[in-house]
């Protein structure tokens, strides 16, 4: 399996109208200081690379950038940490940054059972406490509203504590089109949606992994 580039996750994203985050392909640090200014702080950086599969792994992702100062510091950083993992990159990813829930969507091709849709937390929650749901493609907007809903998380997309409500129905909208996208385009093994970031008005993908 290869996993798609930036170029080519976009195009999928935007065929299936799946949200992704403003996010622009750059090389330069001057391209990063500019967009930055337009975007308005804080931002997000990373490294674009289809050899680089888990970011975070690396030293390839910094959140959080507060001003041009640090933009530069952590665009070196990531340069740096990055020297030795691959010779030649796509560029580097800057992003708007967006408050609200961290989850995940992810798919996966099971031979027997076909495309299996996966919903849950992000962040700790998937990886510690695997709070996550299952279903078998297809799945229509109620489907998806069963799948978030069953989470042992759900209270906190709700808005427990006080925190801001996340907008489920943006949520199961990205939940079916991840369904509709699997039965037409058999060629994707697998996808990771993770983060998508939720608030009380939008969903958006923050960061895709599309293997083939």
């Amino acid at each position: 399996m290869r996993a798609l580039n930036f170029k080519e996750t976009l195009e999928v994203l935007n065929k299936y109208k799946i949200p992704f985050c403003k996010t622009e392909l750059i090389e330069t640090k001057r391209e990063a200081f500019k967009l930055a200014k337009e975007i308005g702080y804080p931002v997000a950086l990373k490294v674009s690379s289809d050899k680089i599969l888990h970011k975070t792994d690396v030293g390839a992702v910094k959140t959080g950038i507060e001003n041009k100062k640090e933009l530069k510091q952590y665009w070196e950083e990531i340069i740096q940490n990055i020297s030795n993992k691959v010779s030649k990159i796509e560029g580097m990813l800057l992003q708007e940054q967006i408050p609200g829930h961290e989850v995940i969507i992810g798919l996966k091709r099971n031979e027997r059972f076909g495309p299996v849709i996966m919903f849950g937390l992000g962040g700790v929650f998937v990886e510690v406490l695997k709070d996550v749901s299952f279903r078998i493609a297809p799945i229509d907007k109620k489907e998806a509203g069963e799948m978030i809903k069953e989470i042992k998380g759900f209270k906190i997309l709700q808005g427990a504590r006080g925190k801001e409500p996340a907008n489920l129905d943006k949520l199961a909208d990205i939940l079916v089109s991840v369904s509709d996208l699997s039965l037409k385009e058999t060629k994707i093994k697998e996808i990771d949606f993770n983060p998508i970031i939720v608030n009380k008005k939008r969903a958006s993908v923050i960061d895709a992994r599309i293997l083939i």
